[in-house]
């Protein structure tokens, strides 16, 4: 058995199922090693920021850490952005990245040599380069552990080329892994006593407390105190839908924010930090939360916020569950092709229990006020603000749940940063649907451009923003990588190919024309 045979199979034995990976030379012996373990799938990524991107999705959906493999500090460095976002996300991710052999790092000046652990290490939590062969396997059980800790860490491990070719000992024994910390029964009791205080309180809620036995807990406590429950606008998962209590998502502009928030006399912080802005505006707070305003913390991200909420309803005597969103089913819309247009469709026809990865940005405007209604399903979010995550996220979600529809929505621009994606859907024939919101424009940075002062800009200030001559044909691009695509300009179009693409399994794809 050699090096890398030892540390698969570790990493299968510490529970890791799925191989995310862009590999290189390094990584050769990691992928032959693939071959002789039955529990571990192996899926191939075009770019590396699919790989990091799925791995997300993934870890958010099933709370498990994915393989990344990646190829030397090249290979890394172009999967940094996916990985920002699962850092943001307090994804568990597990990165083996190859490296040249030990007895080759002495020249420098060989291609792809370079600074590996300085590139690694910003937007890694655990940090490791194995020694040789005979540690690789006990390495390999360390950066599960290292994932795994609450609440997802991002943990990664150098493995030179040598360490995986050698001769090694054997597997290593999975470590133990510690869930969530419990938060102590007097913290619950004196936020029990600043709910029943009479103050204007609001719960913000980030991590596992967003999804449906935090969100039910917190409807309880919000039906017993008339609490709102909040989420801040880049969560990395949320339940919602019809049949589940409302919750409300912190809006993106930090005048809404603050619109939003008034009034409030306490926050009481559920696995969330408080509220800051995405940006710095002239004469606009980055800070948002009301001045006077009490924060609370109920959990931090560590802890079991979900726990928390269910022994603060209890401690509350809430038995009663919080009226239910109501079920949207809109008439289907005619015309001209909007967001809001979308919105309707998808609200009528989204089955339930789907998976939506929503990166539409100015988009999300028109679509999230009637999809919030639609049945019950998980959302996923940008959390770190990298773009191009919406594909990539939808990628690993359709692996980690093959039994759920899964919708990407995302603006044209960002999803030409992974558009790579869609050739993984077609390889491995996921049922993921890609709606392409095309405005033919980085629309939000004309938004900005005039919010920061600067009007709508000149001649040169508006190409930078704008994706035209030529423009981008997504049926073209889609068709390319294998997966069916079609072009919706009016509503009845969007309406037509959106209920096919729902009816069937596999990869689709719709240009929506907005």
């Amino acid at each position: 058995m050699n090096g890398a045979q030892s540390l698969v199979r570790t990493l299968a034995d510490s529970g890791i199922a799925l191989c995310l990976g862009n590999p290189g030379t390094s990584e050769i012996h990691f992928v032959e090693a693939l071959d002789g373990e039955p529990r571990m799938r192996g899926v191939l990524g075009l770019f590396e920021g699919v790989v990091t991107g799925a791995a997300d999705g993934y870890a958010r959906m099933t709370g498990k850490p994915a393989v990344a493999l990646l190829h030397l500090g090249p290979g890394f460095a172009n999967g940094i952005a996916g990985l920002h976002n699962a850092r943001r996300a307090g994804s568990p991710v597990v990165n083996i990245v190859g490296d040249h052999a030990t007895s080759h790092a002495r020249y420098t000046d060989a291609p792809l040599s370079s600074d590996i652990m300085g590139i690694c290490r910003p937007v890694s939590h655990w940090l490791h380069a194995t020694a040789d062969s005979r540690s690789v396997a006990g390495d390999g059980a360390r950066v599960v552990q290292a994932a795994r800790r609450a609440p997802g860490q991002i943990a990664t491990l150098l493995v030179p080329a040598d360490a995986a070719w050698d001769e090694a000992r054997g597997p290593a024994a999975p470590l133990p892994v510690a869930g969530p910390a419990p938060v102590e029964s007097g913290v619950v009791d004196q936020v029990a006593k600043a709910l029943l205080s009479g103050k204007r309180t609001a719960l913000l809620m980030r991590g596992a407390a967003c999804q449906r036995a935090g969100v039910e807990a917190a409807g309880r406590i919000a039906a017993r105190t008339g609490a709102r429950v909040m989420h801040d606008f880049f969560s990395p998962r949320v339940t919602r839908g019809a049949g589940m209590p409302g919750i409300e998502r912190i809006p993106y502009f930090a005048e809404q924010i603050v619109e939003s928030l008034a009034g409030l006399e306490q926050l009481i912080l559920v696995g969330a930090p408080p509220p800051v802005t995405f940006f710095a505006y002239p004469g606009k707070p980055s800070w948002v939360t009301p001045q006077g305003c009490e924060l609370i913390t109920l959990a931090r991200p560590d802890q079991d916020g979900v726990g928390a909420l269910v022994a603060l309803a209890q401690a509350l005597g809430a038995k009663q569950d919080a009226p239910p969103v109501a079920l949207l089913r809109p008439d289907l819309p005619s015309g001209r092709l909007t967001s809001f247009a979308m919105g309707q469709v998808m609200t009528r026809l989204l089955p339930e229990g789907a998976i939506l990865a929503d990166e539409a940005l100015t988009a999300t405007a028109g679509i999230d006020p009637s999809i919030i209604a639609a049945p019950w399903h998980d959302v996923l979010y940008l959390t770190g603000g990298a773009i191009g995550g919406a594909l990539p996220f939808a990628t690993g979600a359709a692996l980690a749940c093959p039994d759920r529809k899964v919708l990407a929505v995302s603006g044209d621009g960002g999803a030409m940063y992974t558009l790579q994606s869609l050739w993984t859907q077609a390889r491995e024939n996921l049922d993921v649907t890609t709606v392409i919101c095309a405005n033919r424009a980085y629309a939000v940075l004309h938004v900005e451009l005039a919010r920061l002062g600067a009007g709508t800009g000149g001649e040169k200030a508006r190409a930078m923003f704008d994706l035209q001559n030529p423009q981008l044909d997504w049926v073209k691009l889609a068709g390319g990588m294998g997966v069916e695509a079609s072009r919706a300009e009016t509503a009845e179009d969007f309406a037509a190919q959106f209920a096919s693409a729902m009816s069937a399994r596999g990869p689709r794809l719709i240009e929506a024309v907005i």
